[in-house]
């Protein structure tokens, strides 16, 4: 019997639509996209030489917004991998940087590991999450990180301890050249069906309180210190005002969801209008959690 033909590599591809690669679903196209499928994949593709500069990298497309004059240089999408995620000791387990951050609260709370919980409510993949210090109902991504992984430009892959990257609110610095690739979890022992539970309310309450039936990027703005980013656009009285397709959502008044039509530009005016509007009433400039990113058409 034949042994089955190896995979075959993933290739660049050329003038690649964004909109189905943001949660947003808008976006012009990328010049240039690799979308690797493992760390092996990702490694030989920097070390080709084949990207070509800037790179901007793209997971699951949450948190960013794409302009609608697309993106030059290279793309890097790691929506389909590298995807690994396993349990590296009793108390530490290891996901890529294509991993759902739901896929890693999941496996969490099947394996018995408490604090991971939070990822559940969290749209997007790891990676991402690392590049924004991602957090949700009192916790963040720095609180359990034990190392992370980083790749350079050269495809070299090197393990760092957390306090490399100078996590803050929403926020984290990574040398120049370099990208997170993976997350070391550091977790806590307990009881499975507790866990499993804490999961389950995160999530009802996630859906509860957010627009989860329309395209959205998540959370807007940044929370200013000592109050909330929602508090501050709703007594602006901004919850569903419309700027072509994008709306100010009335179920959570920091996100800003497509009602089907919207483009980026419709988008990133709103958030403008926003912005300036809670600055007219609240005397408070409301800095965006959201990337924007690509060129005006």
């Amino acid at each position: 019997m034949n042994a089955p033909a190896p995979a075959k590599a993933p290739q660049v591809r050329f003038d690649v639509p964004m909109a189905a690669r943001t949660t947003w679903r808008v976006g012009g196209s990328a010049d240039r996209l690799f979308a690797p499928r493992t760390l092996a994949d990702l490694q030989a593709f920097l070390a080709s030489g084949e990207a070509v500069e800037p790179l901007t990298w793209v997971g699951h497309g949450s948190n960013l917004l794409v302009r609608d004059g697309g993106l030059g240089g290279t793309v890097i999408c790691t929506r389909s991998g590298p995807k690994a995620l396993e349990r590296l000791d009793e108390t530490t387990v290891r996901a890529e940087a294509g991993v759902s951050s739901a896929r890693v609260a999941r496996f969490c709370a099947e394996a018995g590991l408490a604090g991971a919980e939070f990822l559940a409510g969290i749209p997007g993949a790891i990676g991402g999450a690392l590049a924004m210090n991602a957090g949700a109902y009192g916790a963040e991504l720095a609180d359990i990180l034990a190392a992370a992984e980083v790749i350079d430009r050269a495809g070299k892959v090197r393990v760092a301890e957390p306090a490399e990257f100078a996590f803050g609110y929403r926020h984290a610095v990574l040398p120049e050249g370099e990208w997170f690739v993976a997350a070391h979890l550091r977790l806590t022992p307990g009881d499975p069906e507790a866990i499993r539970a804490r999961t389950r309310e995160l999530l009802g309450h996630r859906e509860e309180t957010q627009p989860v039936n329309l395209a959205n990027a998540g959370s807007v703005f940044r929370n200013p210190e000592g109050d909330f980013a929602a508090r501050l656009i709703e007594s602006a009285g901004l919850k569903g005002t419309r700027v072509g397709g994008a709306e100010v959502a009335e179920r959570h008044a920091n996100f800003i969801v497509n009602r089907g039509q919207a483009t980026a530009a419709d988008i990133e005016a709103l958030i403008r209008l926003v912005q300036n509007r809670v600055h007219e009433v609240h005397g408070v400039t409301l800095a965006p959690e959201v990337r924007i990113v690509g060129r005006e058409p």
